[in-house]
């Protein structure tokens, strides 16, 4: 009897805090509601503008760490559209000819 051990889909999501945080994400969120509240213990919210002031940290730290299928989170998929505007792509074509369009090369490889 052979011995295949198959992985389970969802192995990576035990090294996860509560299967779905990461460290850093609990600390952007713990940062964003610690600052919603100051803010709101602080602030005179009489008037709208001041309360959406008040609690835009705590919403934007959880739209942040917000669980997304086939990414991690949000701030994962923001993270991946920076990179790919920002770093030069370069793109090897290897076609399915052999010469990769170099024209000194063909003379040597058709005379073989």
């Amino acid at each position: 009897m052979k011995n295949d051990y198959l992985i389970p889909a969802n192995s990576k999501r035990s090294m996860l805090i509560f299967g779905v945080f990461q460290p850093i994400d609990l600390i952007i969120f713990s940062v964003g509601v610690s600052v919603t509240l100051i803010m709101l213990m602080v602030l005179n919210l009489e008037t709208l503008p001041v309360t959406v002031i008040a609690i835009s940290p705590g919403v934007i730290a959880g739209f942040l760490v917000l669980p997304v299928p086939n990414y991690h989170n949000i701030r994962t998929i923001i993270k991946s559209i920076f990179i790919f505007y920002t770093t030069r792509q370069k793109y090897v074509w290897k076609g399915w000819c052999f010469v990769n369009g170099e024209e000194e090369n063909k003379e040597q490889i058709y005379k073989r």
